[in-house]
């Protein structure tokens, strides 16, 4: 989704979603299966070995639907791998509209003649290489695997927001520079870029001229891991996808980032640098579509002041924005992850007093006032009883009284 500022956001992904249309099913059995309707498990199959779809041309990454095989039905799981790609295709489809698929196929062509043409300054930022890109303590955490080796790094200055320290100079200075290089060839060809959103009228999307399969595998191995311990409710173990990208402040570029939400389930963010003055994040509480303009609660207020190499963790839905830079130059990389299992099973909830502040809230109100009559309810018998006993003792001193006279 794009950010915005004013109205609720419109679900887009910037991924597109599949074009490719798999052979009809060769069997009546496939055919039964294939008309049905399809609700993935939250649950994945552990035990379950996915498809292989590097053949298959489409607008999303062959291991958006590897991840999301293994939460489908048990029954569609037995089914031909055409019949599978058929309801996962649909799935994602979803959250592209028709209107939108001409505009992803030309995003696609976009993006070939960017790689085509494009000449990388630093190969080796292209494969995910751990020891050179992180810190030591962020890689001892996720070889831990467990809330109490994650906690051990993480600073959790307002819920549901987590600090970190994770790049390492080396890494922050290499990326910014490949940034710089291909904005040159871009300035050098008179090749029109794409922005990261609607918002930022500065930076360049990583996943066009290359970065992808290294953010997909940053994605998976990194920040899957602590998205399924602190976001469970946002489907943090199943992020398949993501849009990653870095934004740029200072006085000449974008000065501020005004009050939003992310497309994603999880966003992560990291100052690359340089020298800057200003520019906190503040969070305002996470919200759904329906009270993303609602009221924010005294405890939902927190800011962040940025530090080069250090990260922060959120959910996407957690309404925020970028106060005014004074002075200097920032780069931040930002990643969206998404999960297409949790997009599938929020349409069909009602409420989401699990994640969203609003919801949670307008419960908590309806159950004060449930309890609060449940107990009025209960005090008019007691009354009743009380006033009862008072006056059968008054009957009964009485009684007494006129046995004495």
């Amino acid at each position: 989704m794009t950010p915005e500022t004013k109205k609720r956001p419109s679900l887009q992904n910037a991924n597109g979603s599949a074009s490719y249309k798999p052979p009809q099913p060769s069997n009546e059995g496939d055919r039964e299966v294939k008309s049905s309707v399809v609700r993935l498990r939250r649950e994945p199959s552990t035990d379950h070995r996915s498809e292989s779809y590097e053949d298959v041309r489409t607008d999303y990454h062959p291991s958006v639907f590897s991840a999301l095989e293994r939460f489908l039905p048990l029954d569609i799981l037995s089914a031909s791998r055409d019949v599978k790609f058929h309801h996962m295709s649909k799935i994602l489809g979803n959250y592209l509209p028709r209107g939108e698929r001409n505009r992803a196929q030309r995003h696609k062509e976009y993006r070939d003649k960017i790689l085509k043409n494009y000449q990388p300054l630093h190969r080796e930022l292209y494969t995910l290489n751990p020891d050179r890109f992180f810190v030591q303590s962020f890689i001892d955490a996720i070889k831990g695997n467990t809330e109490e080796s994650f906690r051990r790094i993480i600073i959790e200055p307002s819920p549901g927001i987590y600090t970190f320290s994770m790049l390492q100079p080396e890494f922050c200075e290499m990326i910014f520079s490949e940034v710089e290089n291909f904005q040159r060839w871009v300035h050098a060809t008179k090749f029109k870029i794409m922005r990261p959103n609607t918002m930022n009228k500065y930076g360049a999307v990583l996943d066009d001229f290359g970065l992808d399969t290294m953010l997909d595998k940053l994605t998976a191995e990194f920040i899957t891991p602590l998205a399924s311990v602190f976001f469970p409710n946002l489907c943090g173990s199943s992020l398949d996808s993501h849009h990653g990208f870095v934004v740029e402040y200072s006085k000449d570029r974008d000065l501020e980032l005004g009050f939003h939400v992310d497309d994603s389930e999880v966003t992560l963010n990291v100052c690359l640098g340089k020298q800057f003055t200003g520019g906190d994040l503040f969070f305002r509480g996470v919200r759904c579509e329906d009270h993303v303009n609602g009221t924010t609660y005294p405890e939902e207020i927190s800011e962040y002041s940025h530090v080069p190499g250090q990260a922060v963790l959120h959910a996407g839905r957690h309404r925020h924005g970028a106060k005014i830079i004074t002075s200097g130059y920032r780069v931040n990389l930002i990643l969206w992850c998404r999960s297409s299992l949790f997009r599938e099973l929020k349409t069909h909830q009602t409420e989401f007093s699990s994640w969203c502040g609003e919801c949670l809230h307008q419960k908590q109100e309806r159950q004060k006032k449930f309890f609060a009559a449940r107990k009025q309810d209960q005090l008019v018998p007691f009354l009743l009883v009380q006033i009862w006993s008072s006056l059968a003792i008054l009957s009964l001193s009485h009684s007494w009284t006129l046995r004495v006279f």
